[in-house]
């Protein structure tokens, strides 16, 4: 419940960007009121780690999320500028070693926000995705490709 506070009380702060007496006190009181209405039973932060070795690495995690961002955009409209480069689109079959319910849906929804993949489905350690490009058929390759540039920092940030 704290850290949803502390979430909710930034985000006040960030989007109104006022430090008045009356600002911050309906910030407070609205936040506070959201966190303990829904995070009564709110376990979505719990399977989180707070060392400073996750916090780095949630920041290494942006940086390689925006890096394979900005390659994949580059990558699908190369493709769709040049139709003579080759698409084999296709449903890829991945593992992933991330056990944490909250470590897994941000792994899926990085693989899905990158142009060219989206995740079909997500079942016990198995994660299906559809690609543009179709190089390789094998488990190990794909999973290399796509899940463990990602896997990497999520699995410090939430084992």
């Amino acid at each position: 419940m704290l850290i949803s506070f502390i979430l909710l009380m930034a985000t006040w702060i960030l989007l109104n960007g006022k430090f008045d007496l009356a600002t911050l006190g309906i910030g407070f009181a609205v936040s506070l009121l959201i966190a303990v209405v829904f995070c009564r039973n709110c376990s979505v932060f719990s399977e989180m780690k707070f060392t400073p070795k996750a916090i780095a690495y949630l920041f290494g995690f942006g940086i390689v999320f925006f890096i394979e961002l900005i390659k994949s955009n580059f990558d699908v409209a190369l493709r769709v500028i040049s139709p003579s480069l080759p698409i084999n689109p296709g449903i890829v079959e991945t593992k992933t070693v991330l056990k944490s319910k909250l470590g897994r849906m941000i792994l899926t929804n990085a693989i899905t926000l990158t142009p060219g993949t989206l995740t079909i489905d997500i079942i016990d350690d198995t994660v299906y995705v559809h690609r543009v490009e179709v190089i390789d058929e094998t488990i190990e390759r794909n999973t290399k490709e796509v899940v463990s540039k990602f896997e990497k920092y999520l699995e410090v940030i939430y084992g």
